[in-house]
């Protein structure tokens, strides 16, 4: 099983897909159309993807890296949707990618006068645990602990006026866009033609026109069936109807800001069930997020603005020892949710998934959110009808053999994953790899240093 992906591969693929009929040609490179690829090469059917930039260039680098559990959902009372994350969350943690995620102890600090139908919600979010069989020794059940209990477990919050804290856990991936390469990959291994570059001009129910972006050449695939999986640009290619929001964060020390391994759960001042979130990561970041803004335009690269970043910083100022500035900011990103359009706020909107079918015959799966993918995948081949092979993701494990440390270039990042970037997961060029394979790209200063060292790697390799 061959699951490297890199420059040569993907010629040999590229060559190779225009001379075949292919199954199924997905259109995407982000964690929903990999996954849908995974899907469909695993069951043995002829794959190919195309992706118009490289593997998770959209929404799917720029989630808040939470593999959710649903309570959110299940507190507006959509009983379904909260089971079928808790259900995916536990796929992923305990058999699918236990490596690519971990678990994530969450802090709710408690005030005088708190509202304590939060503790009701979270005894409610263990019970949904139970229902989908993720273990105890994964995801513990949650509990009240003490002040200076949550004093250690968040050093940086105000000690005034609080009485304590609710603790809980879920769980977080080790990085979004590492799933999606992971997903890749492993579709590959299955067979799959994964073709980044590859910008689609026209598609139809049985192919794609494409065009080679590296070379400017254009070529066609031709297939039994299309699944358009192109999330927030899904409209572009099929009569999707969408109402896109935007969930922007800021990236921060995490010792300055006083976070070390909990996470802490902000409630928003003057909002019901409303909260921010600031998580700590690996590299010794923390991500404060998130917003929910509609937005009109769809760019390829959204961008933070002024207002986002003003509303989390007074939002996490409220429950820390200090305010936060922009003095505090180091990188931000931004990313767009695919909501189907319907009546209401963009926050209150339906995050379940659909499956649309177009006149001339192409395949949208649209909506949902990361945690979901693998359901979402397995509906949108399903409605394919190539095939009666049922879905056989849920015990399928990701590849990700990442190197030994060498020597480092950024934090959490050396060498050695840099040229595992170029000869194993398909990074083409320097963005790629500061970008999606790491996310050195998200701190300017960061990125600054370590892009000779990038450049001079990509030259060698």
């Amino acid at each position: 099983m061959n699951t490297s992906l890199n420059a040569a591969r993907r010629e040999q693929d590229l060559h190779a897909a225009q001379q075949e009929v292919a199954d199924v040609l997905v259109i995407g490179g982000g964690v929903t159309g990999t996954g849908v690829a995974l899907d469909a090469a695993s069951r043995g059917l002829k794959t190919v993807l195309l992706e118009a930039h490289d593997l998770a260039f959209g929404t799917s680098r720029w989630s808040s890296k939470l593999v959710h559990g649903g309570l959110r959902y299940l507190a507006k009372g959509d009983v379904k949707l909260a089971h079928e994350s808790a259900v995916e969350r536990g796929i992923l943690m305990t058999r699918t990618a236990p490596h690519l995620t971990r678990t994530l102890p969450m802090l709710f600090p408690l005030h005088a006068g708190a509202n304590h139908f939060v503790m009701a919600g979270l005894k409610a979010g263990n019970a949904l645990r139970i229902a989908a069989g993720t273990p105890a020794g994964v995801l513990p059940r949650p509990r009240r602990v003490p002040k200076q209990e949550a004093l250690a477990l968040v050093p940086g919050l105000n000690p005034d006026g609080l009485t304590g804290g609710l603790l809980n856990y879920d769980g977080q991936l080790v990085d979004d866009a590492r799933l999606v390469v992971a997903l890749a990959r492993t579709a590959a291994g299955y067979g799959a033609r994964v073709i980044t570059r590859a910008k689609v001009l026209t598609l139809q129910g049985d192919g794609a026109e494409a065009q080679d972006t590296l070379t400017g050449t254009t070529f066609g695939i031709r297939a039994r069936a299309v699944i358009n999986a192109t999330g927030v640009w899904a409209g572009t290619l099929a009569p999707v109807r969408l109402r896109p929001s935007r969930g922007s964060h800021l990236v921060v020390d995490a010792r300055t800001v006083g976070i070390t391994g909990t996470a802490l759960t902000i409630p928003v001042p003057g909002e019901r069930n409303r909260y921010a979130l600031l998580l700590p990561q690996a590299n010794g970041r923390a991500y404060l997020g998130l917003t929910d803004e509609p937005v009109d335009e769809i760019p390829d690269v959204p961008t933070v603005p002024e207002s986002d970043v003003d509303f989390l910083l007074r939002t996490a100022s409220h429950v820390l020892q200090r305010d936060l500035t922009r003095e505090d900011v180091i990188g931000s990103y931004a990313g767009l949710r695919p909501l189907l359009e319907a009546e209401g706020q963009t926050a209150d909107l339906s995050r379940h998934h659909a499956v649309l079918k177009a006149p001339n015959g192409v395949i949208t799966i649209i909506g949902g959110k990361l945690t979901t993918y693998r359901k979402m995948a397995a509906d949108a081949v399903n409605a394919t009808n190539v095939t009666q092979i049922p879905c056989r993701t849920k015990d399928i494990r990701l590849v990700d053999d990442r190197p030994q440390p060498t020597t480092p270039i950024a934090p959490g990042v050396t060498e050695a994953d840099v040229v595992h970037a170029i000869k194993h997961e398909g990074a083409l060029d320097a963005d790629d790899v500061l970008d999606r394979r790491t996310r050195i790209g998200l701190v300017p200063s960061d990125r600054e240093k370590a892009a000779p060292k990038i450049a001079e790697l990509l030259a060698a390799v």
